[in-house]
């Protein structure tokens, strides 16, 4: 049975390379592994964001360990002003650690339709941890950099060090 909802033309098309893999006990924490090699350009996934309300993320979410998973998101006010909030993002999104010295994924926004898209920015070795940049100005120790540097990274920029189109 097929349900139909809304404008078909509206349809946006999920992806997600296969086969990836979660192992949950590296240095890192969980990370997610390349289960075959992947070229570069190749979207790895596309993820539907939940985006905050940013009273809610201040008074709720950043009160909690799930703040730790979100991105950071541009949002409109109610009176046109812009201002930035997080985004809850859904798929394996949340699931990539960070790498200084080797990302191999870049991530953008689709601001339009709510989602992120990753691709290998790089050609990636079956087997090899996928990661992306989480920017200069980390809360956590690097565990791949030789030494932590202390920027003063505009926080809208912290996670998107690539902007594919």
């Amino acid at each position: 049975m097929v349900v139909k909802h809304g404008d078909p033309g509206n349809k946006i098309a999920l992806q997600r390379f296969s086969p990836l893999y979660l192992i949950s006990n590296t240095p890192k924490g969980r990370g997610v592994y390349a289960g075959r090699e992947i070229s570069s350009g190749t979207t790895i996934d596309v993820c539907a964001v939940l985006v905050l309300d940013p009273t809610e993320n201040t008074e709720h979410v950043g009160k909690t360990n799930l703040y730790n998973y979100t991105y950071n998101w541009p949002s409109i006010r109610p009176n046109g002003t812009s201002t930035k909030t997080q985004a809850v993002v859904f798929g394996l999104g949340s699931m990539f650690n960070h790498s200084s010295e080797d990302q191999n994924v870049g991530w953008m926004r689709d601001l339009e339709n709510e989602l992120v898209v990753y691709r290998a920015v790089r050609d990636i070795r079956e087997g090899e941890e996928l990661c992306i940049s989480y920017g200069d100005s980390l809360t956590f120790v690097d565990v791949d950099a030789p030494s932590r540097k202390d920027d003063n990274e505009v926080a809208e920029d912290l996670l998107a060090k690539f902007d594919l189109a």
